[in-house]
């Protein structure tokens, strides 16, 4: 006697809907498990904030543009879809990384790992911290401990441990680029939980970084990855979003579009646990469910059940970038580096910029350049709502300053992600223990994962499609 599929619908088709949905076929062929699969996404399209533009022989990212190569689960999925061969790596070319300071590009002093020093010479012969600063940076080496436990903004943390300088002048403008965020609101745990555990272990910041600096890397990780920060893929990012869709039509996953959920009901007709309604009018039974939507989605499914007050605390930040390409014979600049940070005490629109071609060497045609410009963070999102043409000219004005950048873009793309960036506020990871604790108790085999709970970045989010995956089908997260 065969037995029944085991129903699971997946509410989300970002990269951790995606992950969970084909990490469910994955596992369950192995165990010989029967399983039945629905997705359900509210766009007519997959991929969540991931966007690639494959323009004129550009490949220009609308959304994210890469991810950490030290987390390893977007490796690994790469692996498991087989697209590991496409894997691309950041230049040589692109070692330095500059900082705006009083209108000008310095380069980023050597050592930094997330704007921490680990090498105090580097530090000393910087431009961009005044010798007081440097001083106080340096106090860290014999700064206590601090003397109590629990959560604290990433903001405090960092001034009480390195300055106001160092704070301010190189890390808000490094966890911009992540987070989008505002470090006194932004939770240590949460966001940079290493930076806590080097404090607790090593009783300094910098002595901690030293410490791990040399440590070897993931055993999983490529060779040619190795001293890489980032990695993405020579087609662009999407290529891993129609890897899935492709590998899940095949597993025999039903994808369905247009179809945003908008309740979740307990006791279905058919006796299954559950009923999800989407907004088209559809309906779907299932056994278990993995809601992988943004907090307010989420919250709005759950909270007929549990309390979603640690979702409501999720607040949402909006963003955009603009890709502008040019002809190489009339670029006048030799994109020397990776491209720049702006903190925010410098007043421009632009928060960072990623020199793409040199950075990405596949991302641009021979003869060309590509540039990409972000903008908007947590209490500066004005420049965001900008029409395209008064956005293109702000950011343009912003490059003349601040590259001495004047020969004019072949190719302006603009990009909107309205309430895109998930701030995790001080408690989060508390707040999200406790929701889980709820669920386990009242709706059993209901998951809720995604960027609104445990990391903005794809590997975070392909780790948490993968773990809740392997907890609905019963395996330890790191099985199989």
């Amino acid at each position: 006697m065969t037995a029944e599929p085991f129903r699971v619908a997946v509410l989300g088709g970002g990269i951790t809907g995606l992950s969970a949905a084909f990490y469910l076929h994955r596992f369950a062929e192995r165990l010989g498990r029967p399983i039945r699969v629905t997705l359900l996404e509210s766009s007519d399209r997959l991929g969540g904030r991931i966007d690639t533009l494959r323009r004129e022989g550009y490949v220009i990212e609308r959304g994210p543009d890469s991810f950490l190569a030290r987390k390893t689960a977007m490796i690994d999925l790469a692996r498991d879809l087989g697209l590991d061969k496409e894997l691309a790596y950041t230049s040589p070319l692109a070692r330095t990384t500059y900082i705006v300071h009083r209108g000008r590009l310095h380069p980023m002093p050597d050592g930094l790992m997330m704007g921490v020093p680990s090498d105090l010479g580097a530090l000393a012969r910087t431009g961009v911290i005044s010798p007081v600063g440097k001083l106080r940076a340096a106090c860290d080496l014999f700064l206590p401990r601090r003397g109590k436990d629990g959560d604290e903004a990433v903001g405090e943390f960092l001034r009480r441990r390195l300055g106001r300088e160092v704070a301010e002048r190189i890390a808000e403008p490094l966890l911009a680029g992540i987070h989008a965020g505002d470090p006194d609101r932004l939770s240590l745990r949460a966001t940079l939980p290493q930076f806590a555990d080097l404090e607790r272990k090593y009783g300094s910041l910098i002595r901690g970084m030293a410490a791990v600096r040399g440590r070897s890397a993931p055993a999983n990780l490529p060779p040619e990855a190795r001293g890489r920060t980032f990695l993405s893929f020579r087609r662009g990012l999407y290529s891993v979003v129609e890897a899935l869709e492709r590998r899940l039509l095949r597993d025999g996953c039903a994808i369905r579009f247009g179809a945003a959920a908008v309740s979740l009901e307990r006791n279905a007709p058919d006796g299954a646990p559950y009923r999800i309604v989407a907004e088209n009018g559809m309906e779907v039974a299932a056994d278990a469910v993995i809601v992988a939507v943004p907090a307010p989605a989420a919250a709005r499914l759950l909270e007929p059940h549990v309390d979603v007050e640690a979702l409501r605390r999720v607040e949402y930040v909006s963003v955009a970038n603009v890709a502008l390409g040019y002809d190489a014979r009339r670029f006048g600049h030799k994109l020397d580096g990776s491209g720049f940070l702006v903190p925010r005490g410098e007043g421009r629109v632009i928060t960072a910029s990623t020199w793409t071609s040199t950075k990405w060497p596949h991302t641009a045609p021979a003869g060309k350049r590509l540039l990409r410009c972000y903008v908007g963070r947590a209490g500066d999102e004005t420049a965001v709502h900008l029409p395209d043409d008064s956005l293109a000219y702000a950011v343009k004005r912003d490059l003349r300053d601040l590259m001495d950048l004047t020969a004019r873009p072949e190719l302006v793309v603009i990009s909107r992600h309205r309430n895109a960036m998930p701030q995790y506020a001080v408690g989060h990871l508390e707040r999200i223990a406790e929701l889980r604790r709820q669920l386990e108790n009242r709706l059993p085999g209901v998951m809720v994962t995604g960027s609104a709970l445990e990391g903005v970045g794809l590997p975070d989010c392909a780790a948490q499609g993968r773990k809740s995956a392997a907890a609905l089908l019963g395996l330890p997260a790191g099985a199989l």
